[in-house]
């Protein structure tokens, strides 16, 4: 099975700054720790405070849906639902 990609960054803004960087830690751990991730990195940008510069990659498309899903409900969806979001993905089927 094809691996899976997603690499670009988040923009969230300063009224929800504060919330983000508090439940990002267990975003990061919760999501490592999900069956076929193999890597997964958040990083605030230097010069932005509110960009996070994202890479993602998962062993299959199943891995990589479950991981969607998984971040959509409380409480990290929650948290990120005014987030802007700009993504590249690769490795999923059109």
């Amino acid at each position: 099975m094809p691996r899976v990609k997603l690499e670009g960054h988040i923009i969230v803004s300063e009224s929800d700054l504060a919330a983000v960087m508090e439940e990002l830690k267990n975003h990061i751990t919760n999501t490592r720790a999900e069956k076929g991730c193999l890597t997964f990195k958040v990083s605030q940008d230097p010069n932005n405070k509110c960009r996070f510069n994202v890479y993602e990659e998962f062993d299959s498309a199943e891995s990589f849906q479950y991981h969607q899903r998984r971040v959509q409900a409380p409480v990290w969806g929650s948290i990120t639902a005014n987030v802007e979001r700009n993504y590249t993905i690769e490795g999923l089927e059109a």
